[in-house]
């Protein structure tokens, strides 16, 4: 994004609490990314682990002095013996990334749908780092009222808050949009508005809502594949060429790949192994899969614009769409809901669920996975209520690009008729351990059922293959998305 190739750096930490409680008493985290802009690779980080072990000391420049760091510009630090300097150099980032999503969707068109009378939009920023962001698109580049943004004001500690979007942190826009923390529809005092979008700590992450109506993350990677070629960035390159996902998101978009003939992928979660399907033309100098869409379960969506998962990027895809979807404002808005069930009218609907259990003993944990890893032989083949698991195994993953192999991706019970029942150990949560239970059914044609109820049956069995309670003391999870 900086422009010449000398501005380019070699790599970059990013100090955040991510998606997790932020400030003095909270999470505080290190990143670090390499020159392409994607998380750094497994054996960078254990290279870097491996050095760790042998420093024997570190100097601190106590002296260095402060940099204005809300003012554009170089600032030259030289050694007092002269035998030495160093540049800082503040840069727009804000700036830098509009002006590249400028390149990307139709603002003119976004900015036609959001003038209608009878559209209306909010974007809950968490008190993030993501505000400045959505202030420059929203505000100063589309022309909307500052009203439009909620919680835009970053916060050392997000003002108190969780800033992690989903239905049971992002409180305040869930009630907005006229539904509880289960997706449930609730009675609003007011108006409910068209649009409603959240970001999470530093800002990667993504939540879309229309009105009293949740659009899960893989349903939203998927409408977004499917309709791809309303934004410029695809349509001018003549179309995707291939989409991936996480091995926990849905099926959802596999269907719409098949569908259109695209490469797919099925990877671990993490984005640096969709980085490397990017970059397998330009670094590895292997097949060329972009234009591409990538997206996680974890409310992550992105492209191959950056080697991140962009928040604000998901949040103008979902406005070029609905935009391509409305070009007459003299006809009735087109809605969320609506493109969402004309996509599961077409592909039919992979219904859905997360169950997170954050906080328990991670020792505790760890066995409970390590006794379901022991006993994937044993159920395979097994017939469980109403389902029978054709497959149970622990996902492995060679990467098709540079061959590297990521092992023990998580648990999988892989039902006959084509539902899943998954469990991983996340390693981006805080304290403690979290333990997430996925669960999904495909269903072609019954497509008006509630997602608890799809999913009973499924969900009672999840809980008995893996005996949470005996190992964790506990059967009701901290969050539902």
């Amino acid at each position: 994004e900086r422009g010449p190739v000398f501005q380019k750096a070699f790599g970059a930490f990013i100090l955040t609490a991510s998606h997790n409680p932020g400030g003095p008493e909270e999470d505080f985290g290190i990143k670090y990314n390499t020159q392409n802009g994607g998380p750094a690779p497994e054996y960078l980080m254990q290279a870097t682990y491996d050095n760790t072990t042998s420093i024997k000391s570190y100097n601190i420049c106590s002296d260095f002095p402060e940099i204005d760091i809300n003012t554009v510009g170089s600032t030259t630090v030289v050694s007092e013996d002269k035998s030495s300097s160093v540049v800082v150099e503040v840069i727009p980032a804000t700036k830098n990334h509009i002006d590249l999503l400028k390149t990307i969707f139709d603002f003119d068109a976004i900015k036609a749908l959001l003038d209608r009378d009878d559209f209306t939009m909010t974007y809950d920023s968490m008190h993030g780092v993501n505000g400045p962001f959505a202030k420059a698109a929203f505000v100063d580049e589309l022309g909307q009222p500052e009203s439009v943004l909620t919680n835009h004001i970053p916060k050392d500690d997000f003002n108190g808050g969780h800033a992690d979007p989903n239905l049971t942190y992002a409180k305040e826009l869930v009630a907005a949009m006229g539904l509880d923390k289960k997706g449930n529809k609730v009675d609003v005092a007011g108006p409910i508005p068209s649009f409603g979008a959240a970001a999470d700590g530093d800002g990667d992450r993504n939540m879309i809502l229309g009105t009293q109506f949740f659009v899960t993350p893989s349903d939203s990677l998927a409408v977004i594949v499917a309709n791809a070629n309303s934004i410029p960035f695809f349509s001018s390159q003549g179309g995707l060429k291939a989409v991936a996902r996480s091995m926990p998101t849905s099926g959802a978009v596999d269907l719409v790949a098949k569908d259109l003939n695209l490469d797919f992928f099925e990877t671990p979660t993490g984005w640096k192994f969709f980085g490397n399907l990017m970059d397998s033309k330009v670094v590895f100098k292997g097949k060329d899969y972009t234009p591409f869409i990538c997206g996680e379960e974890s409310f992550g969506t992105g492209s191959d614009h950056v080697r991140e998962k962009d928040g604000i990027w998901a949040v103008l895809a979902w406005l070029n769409i609905l935009a391509a979807k409305n070009p007459d404002a003299s006809k009735p808005l087109v809605t969320v809901e609506d493109i969402v069930k004309q996509h599961w009218a077409k592909y039919g609907r992979n219904y859905y669920c997360r169950w997170d259990f954050e906080g328990v003993d991670k020792v505790s944990a760890t066995a409970m996975m390590d006794k379901m890893r022991a006993e994937t032989a044993k159920n395979t083949d097994r017939t469980v209520g109403s389902y029978t698991i054709s497959t149970a195994d622990d996902f492995k993953y060679t990467d098709p690009v540079d061959g590297s192999v990521a092992q023990k991706q998580g648990i999988r019970f892989l039902m006959s008729d084509g539902s899943r029942i998954i469990f991983r150990l996340s390693g981006t949560a805080g304290s403690g351990a979290t333990v997430r239970m996925y669960i999904e059914q495909y269903e072609p044609k019954n497509l008006g059922m509630t997602v608890a109820s799809a999913l009973e049956e499924l969900t009672s069995i999840a809980l008995s293959l893996c005996d949470i309670k005996t190992f964790c003391g506990t059967e009701t999870p901290t969050v539902i998305t």
